[in-house]
């Protein structure tokens, strides 16, 4: 077993950020040959997703429709202003499971593991347990 955390920083209100090649680095240090790759996100506002990741547009189009569905001029009731970011982060939600075969995580072959920032910027950690 292995485990440990990292931070992701974000540059813009919302914004998806592809954290695979840092956890592919973690799994080939760790020497675990076959398990799973759990990652784990500890903020209400931001998410995990895995997605495609070769065409920058998937990115930009599920923000665009984040925004659509999830109005931001809505008579929210929690006063800080951010329940849009709360309730996309629900959607996404807090967790991720990739399996690791042959010292590598198994992805599709456009699939990358993105963090999902919806109240930035900020800086956040992710935190990843290998078994």
């Amino acid at each position: 077993m292995s485990t440990g955390e990292f931070s992701v920083s974000t540059g813009s209100r919302m914004e998806f950020v592809d954290i695979t090649a840092r956890l592919q680095k973690e799994v080939s240090r760790s020497g675990i040959e076959n398990g799973v790759c759990y990652v784990y996100n500890p903020h209400t506002t931001a998410g995990l997703t895995v997605n495609e990741g070769a065409d920058p547009a998937v990115r930009d189009d599920i923000v665009a429709v984040l925004q659509k569905v999830i109005p931001p001029n809505h008579p929210y009731r929690h006063m800080e202003g951010n329940s849009p970011a709360h309730i996309m982060a629900s959607l996404m939600g807090s967790s991720v499971t990739v399996f690791i075969e042959n010292s590598r995580l198994v992805l599709g072959t456009w699939q990358k593991i993105f963090f999902c920032e919806f109240d930035g910027p900020r800086s956040r950690k992710v935190i990843w347990k290998l078994l």
